[in-house]
């Protein structure tokens, strides 16, 4: 069998989405424009919300989504160790403090009732991941924080409008997947997706925030205030400053730069018009690696339940009772045979950036316990059916192999 090279992730562009950039680049507007807007529209109805604001990243909207909330000096965000380290960062860029939470036990999901154990008068936030495009369990993480209202402590308008801890999910794995009948998206209060060149639904970068409606604030005034948190709090943006005689604006206050271009949007639009048939075709790989991994001695992230309907972003694979050396091995001898595989994740705590701010990973067994056997491997539309054999085969050569 001749060697295959297999990408892990490439993206999934076709002459639609090529198309449409073409249309944009000869429209004469390519910055945060008429598609940015169109596509801000075609998410909300996608996830069932009010509205949509498209950004530059997933990080950018969740960062800005702390900032709307006026999180910031004093206050407590609760976030998972096992995760990316863009789940934190933003926490640290409002200048909040970062509490991480251990995984279940060999489970992707934090620890629900270590969570609810960490909860202080000072915490406002919750940023549960969706990892691998999996839906937590948000029924067990409304549960307490409603149980827990009584230490909570608003400090603004929208927070008294919650009154309770706010739950900000970082989305960024899961547009398009499902939980009991409601799309990632109109679940938490806030959600953060990610259009990234790796994700399912790809923009290059970008991102989008969605929420549900908050009693006593207004849609369109939050709308507008994420409009001026990413683009400098400037009150008018390049499209409302075409218009006659137009020119003038206010910077109402010294914020940020982090807006979706036209150019962004444009392969979002051609995306979405396919995302059906992609998320269909995720899951006929992911049902085509479920089968055949029955075999061997491994667990792997469920994507699929009678409840849940993932949107299969990430294929990983445990080795049960092995070590970290036996999974690096592993990784390079799939490479040898020519298939890119990956490791999500390398928990934040063993991270020198979270190391230096007094994290560590002796705290977090489980996560550890979770990143030290794990793998995954390449999940894309852009696989045929015959890279898919050719990856499960080098799978059980290199399984054998290790025995």
């Amino acid at each position: 069998m001749e060697t295959r090279q297999i990408k892990f992730s490439p993206p999934d562009i076709s002459e639609e989405e090529i198309n449409e950039v073409v249309d944009t680049l000869k429209s004469g507007w390519i910055t945060t424009g008429p598609k940015t807007k169109r596509f801000e529209q075609e998410i909300a109805k996608f996830c069932h919300t009010n509205k949509a604001v498209c950004l530059n990243s997933q990080t950018a909207a969740q960062e800005l989504t702390l900032r709307v909330l006026g999180i910031g000096e004093g206050d407590e965000v609760i976030v998972p160790a096992y995760t990316y380290t863009a789940s934190a960062s933003v926490v640290v860029h409002v200048g909040a403090k970062v509490v991480m939470i251990d995984s279940q036990k060999d489970n992707v999901e934090m620890d629900y009732d270590a969570l609810e154990a960490a909860i202080t008068d000072k915490t406002k936030v919750i940023i549960p991941v969706d990892l691998g495009g999996v839906v937590c369990d948000y029924d067990r993480i409304y549960e307490i924080v409603n149980k827990k209202k009584n230490l909570f402590k608003p400090n603004n308008e929208i927070q008294k409008a919650f009154g309770r801890i706010i739950v900000c999910a970082d989305t960024a794995h899961s547009f398009g997947s499902s939980k009991d009948g409601k799309m990632a998206g109109e679940i938490a209060d806030f959600s953060s997706f990610s259009f990234h060149a790796v994700k399912n639904l790809t923009t290059g970068e970008g991102g989008a925030v969605t929420w549900k409606d908050i009693p006593g604030i207004d849609n369109d005034e939050l709308y507008k205030e994420y409009q001026l948190l990413s683009l400098h709090g400037q009150n008018k943006d390049a499209l409302a400053k075409t218009k006659l005689g137009a020119w003038e604006y206010n910077i109402v206050a010294p914020y940020f730069k982090c807006n979706m271009t036209d150019i962004m949007a444009s392969i979002g639009l051609a995306q979405l018009k396919r995302y059906p048939s992609i998320l269909a075709r995720r899951k006929e790989i992911v049902g085509k690696y479920d089968e055949a991994m029955k075999k061997y001695n491994v667990s792997v992230l469920k994507h699929y339940t009678d409840n849940s309907s993932s949107c299969g972003h990430l294929y990983i694979v445990r080795f049960n009772g092995k070590s970290v050396e036996y999974r690096n091995q592993f990784i390079i001898k799939m490479a040898e045979r020519g298939v890119a595989t990956n490791v999500h994740y390398k928990p934040l705590p063993m991270h020198t950036g979270y190391i230096n701010l007094g994290f560590d990973i002796k705290n977090y067994p489980n996560a550890y316990h979770m990143y030290e056997n794990a793998m995954t491997l390449p999940l894309h539309t852009c696989l045929t059916d015959e890279d898919i054999d050719y990856v499960l085969k080098a799978f059980n050569e290199v399984y054998e192999e290790m025995r």
